[in-house]
């Protein structure tokens, strides 16, 4: 299936519906506003394929952007590549699929975890955080908890929403599975406020740290 073939088929899957509630969600005009799963279904129709894969992300097509990080193999990338496609980001969407379909099974990414935390760059910054709550769940040995914790009082109040959104993952993560940590960062969340007001439906769990870490470790009986 040559470029031209796939964004035909992407364009006639698109929704208005669709489209409209992306937008919202902070995408751009560039966009057809096909539904997830119908990218998921058409990723798993072509199969892994790089070269349509840069094709695709070069776009600056969201549809298409999604649909490419479903068809790359992260460890042929290099750490140049991820810098260029992370600081490439303009919506949460394609952030998050690009986080979990790419750099998180990518076998350097650790190198470039700090890096991007620090970046003026509102999406690689929230990159880095992701990549730091990952670390925080899966290897925190050699972590300093206590000095992340202090990083999130001083910054998150004043980071961009969409870097917020993975710094607060972190933070209640750390919350859930520290004990020892808890109070602090139930602490820290009361006082930066962020979310507080989130629309959650329900019997979904807010992403107000305080409330989700409280929730969160209450399941978990600890």
């Amino acid at each position: 299936m040559t470029y031209d073939d796939v964004m035909a088929r992407l364009e006639a899957l698109g929704d208005p519906k669709v489209r409209k509630l992306n937008a919202r969600n902070g995408a751009g005009e560039n966009q057809f506003g096909v539904k997830l799963g119908e990218i998921r279904t058409l990723g798993k129709e072509i199969k892994a394929n790089p070269e349509l894969a840069a094709q695709l992300w070069n776009s600056g097509n969201q549809d298409a952007m999604l649909l490419a990080t479903l068809l790359m193999k992260p460890a042929l990338l290099s750490l140049a590549d991820l810098d260029r496609m992370v600081g490439g980001v303009t919506s949460p969407q394609v952030a998050d699929w690009l986080a979990t379909q790419v750099v998180k099974l990518h076998p350097e990414k650790e190198a470039r975890r700090e890096t991007w935390m620090n970046s003026p760059h509102a999406f690689t910054a929230r990159m880095g955080w992701s990549l730091m709550t990952e670390r925080v769940l899966k290897n925190p040995n050699g972590l300093d908890i206590g000095g992340i914790l202090d990083r999130i009082e001083r910054e998150m109040g004043s980071a961009p929403e969409v870097t917020q959104w993975t710094m607060n993952f972190c933070l209640a993560e750390i919350g859930i599975e520290f004990p020892e940590h808890r109070a602090r960062a139930i602490a820290i969340g009361e006082k930066i406020g962020a979310f507080r007001d989130y629309p959650t439906s329900k019997g979904c769990t807010s992403p107000f740290a305080p409330i989700w870490i409280a929730e969160l470790a209450s399941r978990k009986g600890t």
